[in-house]
């Protein structure tokens, strides 16, 4: 498996980011779809929109925020996904892709450290 890197949507492309997955349910703030330049824009991974409403981004709700979302990764519906995900990783880079502004808890962490340990 090729290592999984992370970045923030709105960084630069670098030619070693390999396949590019936009992780989020809600397209960026201020980026056109028409310039963005990843892969896949993989929405239906992402948090649930209940789920996404009430962590908030709120720090004191990251361990149970990264609880439940890892519950919603494990449900069959996102298995397909998941597989997906895996599949892109496997011989290549793969690069997750977040707007979030905190760079150590947010949904495309969870979602990278699961999807090496389910490997």
């Amino acid at each position: 498996m090729a290592p999984i890197a992370l970045k923030r949507v709105y960084d630069p492309v670098q030619a070693e980011d390999g396949t590019r997955v936009l992780v989020d349910r809600l397209w960026p703030r201020g980026l056109r779809k028409d310039t963005a330049d990843l892969d896949l824009w993989a929405k239906d991974i992402a948090p649930s929109n209940a789920l996404r409403r009430w962590f908030g981004h709120k720090p004191e709700r990251g361990e149970e925020f990264a609880k439940r979302y890892r519950a919603e990764l494990a449900a069959p519906e996102a298995q397909p996904h998941v597989e997906a995900l895996r599949a892109m990783s496997r011989n290549n880079q793969l690069t997750l892709l977040y707007a979030a502004r905190d760079e150590s808890m947010n949904n495309a962490v969870v979602l990278r450290d699961y999807l090496r340990k389910r490997h």
